[in-house]
């Protein structure tokens, strides 16, 4: 099965998990989604794969579920409660790098087969958490006031593809602009690192037009 094929069925089942996390928990289904999110996007962005001709990194589409998670919980909770999901994701990523970094100073036994394999895994996270970190509160905090914002000139809910849809391509620019160089630069040459930012960027978008029905749905089950 081709890459492409496998992003657009992981896509779904993304939608579907986070919509299911609502649908069963509510505002704290989103708010555990939000601190799942944060840290299987940084092990998943880890992996390089080749996506429509392009060299990306894995975790493009979880990353897009957390705008999801903010701007739904936003639509249908408000601005703080938006402002509270985006400290969450914040406070998990943090709270992780510094238990796996303490993790891996324990000396493992002989024959120990683990270890190996999350320090490579959480080893090299403390570069891609700096960047994350760096790029999430501020992308995160500028969408969930952009949101908010273009909520109060066109409040109907026939607009909601629009605050949900403008607000998450314009932050997720400002996003992917400061993680990718914190991220990778000096890692890859400079021709793959513009490749990765402009797939990346380019994934991003169509995330969040996939997204759209999925936040519709979550509004109209409130």
């Amino acid at each position: 099965m081709s890459n492409e094929i496998l992003w657009v069925l992981f896509a779904l089942i993304n939608f579907v998990l986070i919509t299911a996390s609502y649908k069963l928990f509510g505002k704290m289904g989103l708010f555990s989604w939000i601190a799942i999110g944060t840290i299987l996007a940084n092990i998943q962005v880890t992996k390089n794969i080749d996506l429509f001709g392009f060299e990306a990194t894995l975790g493009n589409i979880m990353y897009g579920t957390l705008f999801l998670a903010t701007d739904a919980i936003g639509e249908i909770f408000g601005l703080e409660e938006s402002k509270k999901a985006v400290k969450i994701g914040f406070f998990t990523l943090v709270s992780t790098v510094i238990i796996m970094q303490f993790a891996l100073l324990f000396t493992p036994t002989v024959w120990d087969e683990g270890s190996a394999h999350l320090a490579y895994t959480f080893g090299s996270i403390s570069r891609i958490a700096l960047a994350s970190i760096t790029a999430y509160l501020i992308s995160q905090f500028l969408d969930v006031n952009l949101f908010h914002y273009i909520k109060s000139k066109k409040p109907e809910s026939k607009f909601l593809w629009l605050r949900n849809n403008l607000s998450t391509i314009i932050s997720q620019f400002v996003d992917t602009l400061i993680f990718i160089p914190i991220a990778f630069l000096g890692v890859f040459e400079f021709d793959i690192l513009i490749s990765i930012f402009i797939s990346t960027y380019i994934i991003k978008v169509l995330v969040s037009f996939l997204d759209t029905p999925f936040i519709y749905y979550m509004k109209k089950i409130t």
